[in-house]
């Protein structure tokens, strides 16, 4: 009988090798490739493939907000080094024949999946700050009128706002309750909060923009130049376009000391407290209870949070239909129930 001449071992090693590179290739290619219009894998000239992810664990992030009721989950997420990156991909979207969702993202702090993108793409503007590219916080006075401002990235967060206006002597004058929030979020829903009644939203403190809008292209508006788009963006819930820079007024900080004061209010005494703290201590009074929350794994619960605009005529319909009837009777004691005045003058 003829000897049969069976393969080398080494032939089957290299065989398993090439295998097994091969489905390691595979297993690694980008879903979002596939998924997303060809355009956006084939442009040369924006390489925004290096600074698109589908990893899980940034895909999971961006799929749900602070309220943690609703999950969506995005394509992939950029992650911008420059504000060119992130007009290129609206650019990209824009001309495709297949456009897909884009939004923008900072501290994703929405309550019903507002700041998540199904089947898109989400600009997750943490990276933006984190890399130090934007326009970053610089406090200027305009040489004409002698007022002060500061040029802010859209990117960054309030509370670094305040600990850099401050160096200057300086603050704007309207403060969301919580501060660890990003600039271009709060503006891209007008920024309400306890002062709003005295100062106006903080979208009234704007004085210039600088937005990428749906088409991809950079715009710097104000109420005189290109105020349409000004108007639009500001409390506009990110529709009109992504903020990159807002020119904030300025006016001179309270001194550190601030005082409660209760005279002339009208309330049921023993409940009512006061007191005395700095002027830093009362704006980020917030952050104390989110460390303690945070640190009893309470922060990420869902948060099923409703807010309402209820003009002054219906005040005392809502009281009874709400408060009376339905708190009140039901013993709903969880929970806060924030009330805020405001002045439709602001």
């Amino acid at each position: 009988m003829a000897a049969e001449n069976y393969p080398s071992p080494t032939y089957f090693i290299l065989l398993l090798i090439t295998i097994t590179r091969l489905i390691s290739t595979v297993g690694k290619t980008s879903l979002w490739k596939t998924l997303l219009p060809p355009e956006l894998a084939s442009s040369d000239d924006n390489k925004l493939t290096h600074k698109l992810t589908d990893d899980m664990e940034a895909l999971k992030r961006v799929s749900t907000d602070y309220g943690n009721l609703v999950r969506n989950a995005p394509v992939a997420v950029l992650q911008p080094a420059t504000v060119h990156d992130i007009a290129r991909l609206i650019r990209v979207s824009y001309n495709s024949t297949v456009p897909f969702h884009i939004g923008a993202r900072g501290q994703g702090h929405s309550t019903r999946g507002q700041a998540t993108v199904r089947g898109g793409v989400v600009v997750d503007m943490t990276a933006f700050r984190e890399r130090g590219n934007g326009v970053g916080i610089r406090v200027s006075v305009d040489p004409l009128v002698g007022d002060y401002y500061a040029d802010v990235g859209g990117e960054q967060l309030w509370i670094d706002v305040l600990q850099s206006t401050l160096h200057h002597g300086l603050a704007p004058l309207s403060w969301t309750d919580y501060l660890y929030l990003t600039v271009g979020g709060t503006l891209s829903n007008a920024g309400i909060s306890g002062q709003t009644f005295r100062y106006g939203p903080q979208i009234t403190s704007v004085r210039e923009m600088d937005v990428i809008t749906g088409k991809g292209e950079s715009v710097t508006c104000s109420s005189q130049t290109n105020s349409e788009l000004f108007h639009a963006v500001l409390g506009g819930l990110g529709q009109f376009g992504i903020i990159t820079r807002a020119r904030i007024a300025l006016a001179p900080a309270p001194k550190m000391e601030l005082r409660v004061l209760l005279q002339g209010l009208s309330y049921i005494p023993g409940f009512s407290y006061e007191k005395d703290v700095s002027y830093v201590e009362f704006l980020n009074r917030v952050r104390s209870g989110e460390l303690k929350l945070q640190s009893q794994g309470l922060w990420d619960v869902p948060h099923p949070w409703l807010n309402l605009f209820i003009p002054k005529s219906q005040i005392m319909d809502f009281d009874s239909a709400i408060f009376k009837n339905i708190i009140l009777k039901r013993n709903i004691t969880t929970g806060p129930v924030l009330v805020y005045p405001m002045n439709r003058n602001k």
